[in-house]
């Protein structure tokens, strides 16, 4: 006998229509049916406490359909994926003591904890989700088929979804607006496209034209991406819905949403909702999305909207029952019959909703009573995006440009007579969002309560070098975008915290490293060997050129480094439009600086060529070594990394290296080694060993080596160093010190060296490429007679250029 969801979907009457889309499969509702009989089977009859993983994928969703299908109670919780903490899952483990959980570690798997249950269930229970605003705390909220089953009803007759509407997943199913995506989809016959994938990636909408999907969900965040990511130039040709909800978006974007929709032929539909309503309460119709942006528009069907002391307040079938915060809150029943939503909201004639602010938004400081989200709305108005929290009784507001901090404080003061010291202006290189793309006001009132102890915490490291006050406990310098520059100052700062550097460092989250800190007074720290090369080579190159010592090599050795960093960084496993950004902002603060510097010598003195001032000699420059050749290491990392860069740009070549990084950039060495071979041989003339072509095997080998993580794959990078390197220069010390420097970066993660040497080793690799920029107009006049002083006068002009030029980046770009 077919099993149904009780009360909710009953699958088996959409027979063979499709269900749910995979990449490689389609589901039919009959066989999601059978599947899901046969999972409610193995959960057995008596009801039991189900704690799912969601996530965009089959397993889960079989299990949440089984669970209800049987009568179990799911807690519904994010995944790793989807940038949750992984002791969110122990902690709710901890707290709510499930009887089954299903999980993914690489693959699904489902457990039983115990045969029957520890539980007093209610009989209405169905749901327990996080609350919008948790990070992870055991208060859930509880909700009732009859919630799941209403809501559902209502959104899809508000958004008149069909059987032939077809959903892209663009939120997390653990996340109750997507969740209400894959309700009200279900409870109409209607398909969904599974997919795990961000809406900025092309893989994205590859996939939503390939399988003629009609809609997708976003919040607020999802539409900034989507105006970076060239959403104009999508194939858009099946989208007829979009829904926006999760938080309030700016009117003037939303009626820009509505024209796109317009010239397009998608409807969009603003929504309004919480997660104690099972999802969304309110939604402006379609044809007054342009004329009435701003408005939350009217109650979905069946639900009610009433104005109470300036708060709005819900009341409709699917209220919540009610919050859990202990096990023993399972076994209640309805304890609220309607929702005070905390927002504050008014009326307009035409009878749409508009909310204005949030109760727990207000602040009151020197006597005066402030709605943070009013001060917000005012800056807006003025043309300044920002963000404003209440912090140690004073206004602490951020912005994104350095140039918009004054503008700030003088409006705020106008128009809300504060004195200037009561307003804090921040600058930060982003808004920090929660999971859900809603702002996380309590990022910010971290940052700024962690300013004054910034070394106390790796976080608050984080959050300063990195520009990143949404560091969260979570993330690593991987996940915050850290680069190749950034990494000397970081793991310098870390292995200092630490005691230690672990070799996977970059990949390990905030909480990992924070709990292995051990700060205390230590005559020698261990720096990355990267840096530690950095800062040596550099030495050598500079003091080779000023005569004080003959040890030719260095400049190889660091672009080893690069390629090394690159991978590391740049490479990293984010999404492919992200690679590309990180690849041309490491390219940016390659080139801008270069150019700068080259062109004003050029002017100067007359002494560089237009083909060197753009670092183009490799292609159109003399055919001997002149003083025209004298940034030819800038030139090597530019057209090598432009080049991985193109290569990685490739969709197919993309996917490649993210499923093979060691095989791949295998490939790209093999490739680089075949062009040297047949321009140069095996061993390069004096020109060849600083041309692009012949040269840019120096980075691959860097890339392989980063790669490879494993001792065979070592063994064998390693054996590909001394293969690539001997022989090339036809100068044996040249080429033991370059093979010696990248086994060392192969087989030696960290470096030990004095405590009060290493901020200068620090500082030196930080402002290398400065160094090598400026060292060809600073030692001529000394290296004759001063050869020493030459070198560390080339330094600390290099150091001084790089600390100025980092100045005024900052205040020219913030």
């Amino acid at each position: 006998m077919s099993l149904q969801v009780q009360g909710v979907f009953d699958l088996s009457r959409y027979g063979d229509a499709p269900a749910l889309v995979l990449d490689d499969r389609l589901v039919t509702y009959a066989e999601l049916q059978q599947l899901v009989n046969d999972r409610a089977a193995w959960l057995g009859p008596v009801r039991r406490l189900v704690m799912v993983e969601g996530a965009n994928a089959l397993e889960p969703i079989v299990t949440y359909l089984a669970a209800l299908a049987g009568g179990h109670p799911v807690l519904l919780v994010p995944g790793t994926r989807e940038g949750a903490p992984r002791r969110q899952w122990d902690r709710l483990l901890e707290s709510y003591r499930p009887d089954v959980t299903h999980r993914r570690d690489g693959v699904w798997s489902l457990e039983e904890h115990r045969a029957g249950t520890v539980h007093e269930l209610h009989p209405d229970l169905a749901l327990l989700l996080g609350t919008s605003g948790s990070t992870g705390t055991p208060k859930l909220v509880r909700l009732s088929r009859e919630n799941l089953v209403t809501n559902a009803e209502a959104i899809a007759e508000s958004l008149g979804i069909t059987a032939d509407d077809r959903a892209a997943t663009s939120l997390p199913v653990h996340y109750c607006y997507g969740l209400s995506v894959l309700n009200s989809h279900l409870v109409r016959g209607a398909s969904l496209w599974l997919t795990e994938r961000s809406v900025v990636e092309d893989e994205f909408w590859d996939g939503f034209a390939r399988h003629r999907a009609t809609s997708f969900a976003g919040v607020p965040y999802t539409f900034e991406l989507l105006e970076q990511s060239g959403f104009e130039g999508r194939d858009l040709s099946s989208l007829r819905l979009v829904t926006q909800a999760g938080g309030a978006m700016p009117a003037d974007r939303a009626r820009a949403w509505a024209r796109r929709g317009e010239e397009h032929g998608f409807d969009l539909v603003v929504m309004y909702g919480q997660t104690e309503a099972t999802a969304r309460m309110a939604y402006l119709p379609p044809h007054l999305a342009a004329e009435r942006a701003g408005t939350i528009g009217i109650p979905i069907p069946g639900g009610d909207l009433r104005i109470e002391g300036g708060e709005l307040v819900y009341s409709g079938p699917n209220v919540m029952l009610g919050y859990a915060e202990t096990p023993a809150d399972l076994a209640l029943g309805r304890t609220v019959h309607e929702l005070r939503t905390g927002d504050l909201a008014r009326q307009h004639d035409d009878g749409l909703y508009e909310i204005t602010g949030r109760c727990n938004r207000l602040a009151k400081l020197f006597g005066t009573r402030l709605d943070l989200d009013v001060v917000e709305r005012l800056l807006g108005e003025c043309g300044i995006d920002a963000r404003a929290i209440e912090h140690d009784g004073r206004l602490a507001v951020f912005v994104r440009r350095h140039s918009l901090a004054e503008r700030v404080s003088g409006l705020i003061q106008r128009e809300h007579c504060l004195p200037a010291h009561a307003v804090d202006v921040t600058i930060v290189d982003r808004f920090p969002v929660t999971p859900n793309g809603k702002t996380d006001y309590p990022a910010l009132a971290r940052h700024v309560a962690d300013r004054p102890t910034v070394d106390d915490s790796v976080r608050a490291m984080y959050a300063t070098v990195l520009g990143r006050p949404d560091a969260g406990d979570d993330d690593s310098f991987v996940s915050l975008r850290g680069d190749s520059l950034s990494f000397v100052e970081v793991s310098y700062r870390l292995e200092r915290m630490l005691g230690h550097l672990p070799r996977d460092w970059p990949e390990r989250s905030i909480a990992e490293l924070d709990a292995s800190t051990r700060r205390r007074r230590r005559w020698t720290t261990r720096l990355e060997t990267a840096v530690v090369l950095r800062a040596l080579a550099i030495v050598l190159v500079v003091g080779s050129h000023v005569e004080l010592f003959d040890l030719m090599g260095g400049a190889h050795v660091m672009l080893g480094v690069v390629g090394f960093n690159l991978a590391r960084f740049q490479l990293a496993a984010v999404p492919r439009r992200e690679r590309l950004a990180l690849v041309g902002a490491s390219l940016r603060e390659l080139v801008v600086p270069a150019v700068l510097w080259i062109g004003g010598v050029a002017l100067v003195s007359g002494k560089y060529d237009l083909s060197t001032v753009l670092l183009a000699n490799s292609w159109f420059g003399p055919g001997r070594f002149t003083d025209q050749w004298q940034f030819w290491f800038l030139e090597a990392v530019l057209w090598t990394v432009l080049g991985i860069g193109a290569l990685v740009a490739v969709p197919v070549v993309d996917r490649w290296e993210r499923a093979r990084p060691f095989a791949v950039a295998l490939v790209v060495l093999a490739a680089t080694l075949a062009l040297r071979l047949v321009l140069a041989g095996i061993e390069a003339g004096p020109l060849e060993r600083y041309a692009v072509p012949t040269v840019a095997w120096s980075v691959a080998l860097g890339w392989v080596i980063a790669r490879a993580t494993s001792v065979p794959q070592r063994v064998l990078a390693s054996a590909l160093v001394v293969v690539s390197c001997a022989g090339f220069f036809g100068e044996p010390r040249r080429e033991v010190l370059v093979i010696a420097g990248l086994l060392l970066l192969a087989w030696l993660p960290r470096v030990p060296v004095p405590a009060l040497l290493a901020r200068v080793i620090v500082t030196v690799g930080a402002a290398t490429y400065f160094i090598y920029l400026t060292h060809w107009v600073v030692y001529p006049p000394l290296e004759v007679d001063h050869s020493v002083l030459a070198l560390l006068a080339s330094l600390a002009v290099g150091i001084v250029t790089w600390q100025a030029y980092g100045l005024l980046r900052r205040r020219l770009t913030r």
